[in-house]
């Protein structure tokens, strides 16, 4: 269950070094960051897109790595593979994107890039849709990740220099029948995005939009509605971490496969002709 509450927006500034660790198991000892590294915290790590970014950060090097996610025993495999930090929680409960965050600075130190992949969805028509889970969508994909964002980018700002890069979906740039509160979710991600980056110009701070297709992870089993079309055949995870990398080296947006492009520039440019093509073929 998913709970209401209020928060005094904080100064605007790095992240007190006072963290709660009950939660988090550290293979490292806390510390500042090595001569040379940079520093990356990825949420949703412990399976899916995120773990796989996970691994492909670690196989390129350079990275000190903070992960997190709900599933305490996924995440501590991804971190073994990877030599991560790991701070398993649910980032939709009051505090916790204060306490990710201070917990990501206290042992990584300063973060460099961030990679928000926490997701979850919902299939179905929208009058079948219980209304909490509605709450869960958006308190998952859209509001949790904005809290974090909103943490850490003082930092990054100060520093100037840092990398937001948040996973989207072609859900949320045409919007996918019987996904339509999972489509609103990423579409409002897309929409930070672009507003972020006016925010952002000139203080050497950027946000990275990627925006995969269907992708072979468990997300479709744990929604509840398996994928059963047979094209667009699903990616594997390690296809969207390439199109991660690309966005924390600077690429604006990202989309995977890259042919997603042109459905996305014919719904933005002939939405009436992409609805008529989208109603006969699906």
């Amino acid at each position: 269950m998913l709970h209401a509450f209020s928060r005094t927006a904080p100064a605007c500034g790095p992240p007190a070094l006072a963290p709660d660790l009950d939660a988090a198991r550290s293979p490292q000892p806390p510390g500042h960051r090595a001569t040379g590294t940079r520093t990356a915290l990825v949420t949703g790590a412990s399976s899916g897109i995120g773990a796989a970014v996970a691994r492909r950060l670690s196989a390129e090097g350079g990275w000190r790595l903070v992960l997190n996610g709900r599933d305490p025993a996924r995440l501590d495999r991804v971190a073994a593979d990877t030599s991560a930090t790991v701070f398993p929680a649910d980032l939709t409960e009051p505090g916790a994107d204060r306490r990710l965050a201070e917990f990501a600075v206290s042992t990584a130190g300063p973060v460099d890039l961030l990679v928000a992949g926490a997701g979850i969805g919902w299939a179905g028509e929208l009058c079948d849709m219980p209304p909490h889970v509605i709450d869960e969508v958006f308190e998952t994909d859209v509001l949790a990740t904005l809290r974090l964002v909103r943490r850490l980018l003082p930092g990054m700002v100060e520093a100037g220099s840092g990398r937001v890069v948040l996973i989207g979906s072609l859900a949320g740039a045409v919007g996918v029948r019987g996904e339509a509160v999972y489509s609103a979710a990423k579409a409002a991600l897309g929409v930070f995005a672009d507003a972020l980056r006016y925010e952002l110009r000139g203080t050497g701070v950027g946000a990275g939009l990627v925006v995969p297709g269907v992708v072979d992870t468990p997300f479709f089993e744990r929604r509840g509605t398996p994928y059963r079309r047979s094209r667009p055949r699903p990616l594997p995870p390690e296809r969207v971490a390439e199109a991660v990398l690309a966005a924390a080296r600077g690429r604006d947006e990202v989309y995977v496969p890259g042919w997603l492009r042109l459905p996305c520039r014919i719904h933005g440019a002939m939405p009436g002709l992409y609805r008529r093509l989208a109603a006969r073929f699906g």
